[in-house]
C-alpha cells in the first residue's frame, strides 16, 4: 500500500519578524503554503487537508490547528506531515520527543521539514533533530528574555501595555500606549462610585445600572467602541451587570490616574501558567493618565470596603437599627450578634437564616456595628451636605445636574441607536447569506429571530430614556422634599434612632458585607 497522502501543517506566531498583522492570514502563512504545495506535488504526495495556526506560539501543544491534526492522525486520516521547517511544527524539545519520536511513529505517520531536511523516516537525521529542538527552544528563551526585558522598560516609562483598556478609558489614537478618558464610560464609572459611597452595595449597584440600560463593559466595547474584545470570565449570554464588576471597578487603582503593571507573570517562557507577583515588584507610574476618580474618594471606597479588619474594642449595645436590618438574599431580618471571647458583647449582626439554619440556606452576612454606624452615619452626610446651607438651596446647581442628567440621557439613547443600526445591518446581511444558501433557512430564523428580540429590547429601553427627558419639573418636586428631608443634618455628627427613622426605610447587608441603604427620601441629581 503507497502511504501518500499528505497535509501540510502551516504556522506563524509573534516572534516572526514577516508577519503583517494580527489576525491576517499573511504573507508568510501564505508562503508556507506554496512551498510545501510544491513540494508535495512534486514528490506525487496527495495532498488531502491543510492546518493554518496564525498567532500561535510554537512552545505549546495547544493550538487548535496542531490538536486538531493530531486527532485527524489518530483517526489515520493521513500518512504524512510536510512543515516548512521543525521548528514550525514544535520549538518545545518536550514536543519534539513526544510526538517526532513517539507519538506520530507509532500511528505509522512521518514528519518532513522541506527546508532544514528533517525527516522521520531517516533514523540516520535523529541527532540532527535533537539538536534542532535544543536549538530552538533556546531561540524561544532568549527572545522571551530580550521581550520581558523591553516590556518592563516600557512598563517603566508609563506605557500601557494592556490588550484592553478598563473600562472608562480607550487606547489613543495617537500613542496605543497612552490612555485616554471615554466621557460616556467615565461617567458611569463616577456613578458606581458614588452609588457605593452613598452607601450602596456592589449588587445593588449593577441592578441599578442594569435597569437603566447601561451596556456592561464587556458589550459595550463590543457593540459601541467596535472593539474585538472578549472577556472569557463572562459568559456570552450574560447583559446584566455582576458584583464582581462593580468590585473590579471600585478596586481599579487606573482610575486615579495610577498606571499599576507587572502584577502578574508566567511561570517560565514554556508554562501559559502566571503567578501573582509581590507588591514591591509592581510597576507602579503616578500620573500616567487623566483619572477619573479622585485619590481621596477612592481610598475612601476601598476603607468602607474593609469590613472586617475594624476591632471591637467599643462592644456597647446599640439598638439604633433595630427593624431596619434586612439580608440582602434570603430578605429575612438580621439577628445579634455577640462576642465569643472577652466579655461576650453585643459587637453586630447576622443573618438569621444563616445562624439558625446554617450556611446551606444563605450566607452569614455579618456586619459589625462600629462599621454599620460609620457607613449610615457617613452615607447621610454625605446627602446632607449636598446642601450648601440650611437656608440656601443651589438652584444653579440644580439647573446643571439637571443638565448633566438630560446630556448623559441623550447619550444613552445614541449609544442604543447605534446599536440599532447595527442590528438592522446584520438582519439585512443575514437575508443576503439566507438568499445566497450561506446559511439554512433554520439559521436565518433563529439569527433574525434573536435580533428582533434585542431590537425590541433596545426600542423599549429607549422609550424609557425619552420619558426621562423632560424631566426639570419632576427633579425639582423630589429635590425639593429630599431637601426638606436632609435640611436639618447638614452638620451631623452622631446617629440617633430617631434620625435614622426619620431618613431610612430599610439597610440590607450583602453578601461580602457591604450595605445598601434605602432612604425614605431620594435626591433625583445626585446620580
Amino acid at each position: 500500500m503507497i502511504k501518500n497522502r499528505a497535509v501540510l501543517y502551516l504556522r506563524l506566531s509573534k516572534e516572526d519578524a514577516d508577519k503583517l498583522s494580527k489576525g491576517d492570514d499573511s504573507a508568510s502563512i501564505r508562503n508556507q503554503r506554496l512551498l510545501l504545495t510544491d513540494y508535495a506535488l512534486a514528490h506525487k504526495f496527495k495532498i488531502i487537508n491543510v492546518y493554518s495556526d496564525d498567532d500561535e506560539s510554537g512552545l505549546y501543544d495547544d493550538r487548535p490547528e496542531f490538536e486538531k491534526m493530531m486527532l485527524d492522525a489518530k483517526l489515520g486520516e493521513f500518512d504524512i506531515i510536510i512543515a516548512k521547517t521543525q521548528s514550525r511544527f514544535s520549538r518545545n524539545m518536550e514536543h519534539i520527543e513526544k510526538y517526532l519520536h513517539h507519538d506520530l511513529p507509532n500511528l505509522g505517520v512521518r514528519f518532513i521539514g522541506v527546508v532544514d531536511g528533517v525527516d522521520t523516516d531517516n533514523e540516520d537525521n535523529k541527532k540532527s533533530r535533537q539538536i534542532n529542538g535544543l536549538v530552538n527552544e533556546w531561540y524561544c528563551e532568549d527572545l522571551s528574555k530580550n521581550i520581558r526585558s523591553s516590556f518592563r522598560a516600557k512598563m517603566k516609562n508609563g506605557e500601557f501595555l494592556g490588550s484592553s483598556c478598563p473600562y472608562g478609558y480607550r487606547k489613543d489614537p495617537k500613542n496605543h500606549n497612552h490612555l485616554v478618558v471615554d466621557e460616556y464610560a467615565a461617567k458611569v464609572v463616577q456613578r458606581i462610585f458614588q452609588l457605593y459611597l452613598s452607601g450602596y452595595g456592589k449588587a445593588k449597584i449593577g441592578s441599578i445600572l442594569s435597569s437603566d440600560g447601561i451596556l456592561i463593559p464587556t458589550l459595550y466595547k463590543r457593540e459601541i467602541l467596535g472593539e474585538n474584545y472578549h472577556n472569557a470570565k463572562a459568559l456570552d449570554t450574560t447583559k446584566t451587570w455582576s458584583y464582581q464588576t462593580i468590585h473590579t471597578i471600585l478596586n481599579n487603582e487606573t482610575y486615579t490616574g495610577q498606571l499599576i503593571q507587572n502584577k502578574m507573570n508566567t511561570l517560565s517562557y514554556k508554562d501559559k501558567k502566571k503567578k501573582r507577583l509581590p507588591k514591591e515588584e509592581w510597576i507602579v507610574v503616578k500620573d500616567a493618565h487623566a483619572p477619573i476618580i479622585e485619590q481621596e474618594t477612592f481610598e475612601l471606597a476601598q476603607k468602607l470596603q474593609k469590613t472586617r479588619t475594624r476591632s471591637v474594642g467599643s462592644m456597647k449595645e446599640n439598638g439604633i437599627f433595630s427593624g431596619l436590618l434586612y439580608c440582602a438574599d434570603c430578605k429575612h431580618s438580621m439577628l445579634r450578634k455577640y462576642a465569643r471571647r472577652q466579655n461576650g458583647g453585643f459587637i453586630g449582626y447576622i443573618c438569621k437564616t444563616y445562624k439558625t439554619q446554617g450556611k446551606k440556606f444563605c450566607a452569614s452576612h455579618s456586619i459589625d456595628i462600629d462599621i454599620l454606624e460609620e457607613t449610615v452615619l457617613h452615607s447621610i452626610q454625605c446627602e446632607a451636605q449636598k446642601i450648601l446651607s440650611p437656608t440656601d438651596i443651589d438652584e444653579l446647581g440644580k439647573l446643571n445636574v439637571c443638565r448633566e442628567k438630560q446630556t448623559y440621557y441623550e447619550m444613552q439613547a445614541e449609544n442604543m441607536q447605534k446599536r440599532l443600526n447595527k442590528l438592522e445591518k446584520f438582519k439585512r446581511k443575514t437575508y443576503d447569506n439566507y438568499m445566497e444558501d450561506l446559511i439554512s433557512r433554520e439559521e436565518y430564523v433563529k439569527y433574525t429571530s434573536e435580533y428582533e428580540s434585542e431590537i425590541k429590547e433596545l426600542q423599549a429601553k429607549q422609550e424609557k430614556i425619552q420619558n426621562k427627558s423632560d424631566i426639570q419639573q419632576e427633579l425639582n418636586a423630589q429635590y425639593d422634599e429630599w431637601t426638606e428631608a436632609f435640611r436639618n443634618y447638614i452638620h451631623i455628627e452622631k446617629l440617633t434612632r430617631e434620625v435614622v427613622l426619620e431618613l431610612i426605610d430599610k439597610i440590607e447587608i450583602e453578601a461580602d458585607n457591604s450595605i445598601t441603604i434605602y432612604y425614605k427620601f431620594h435626591n433625583p441629581y445626585a446620580d
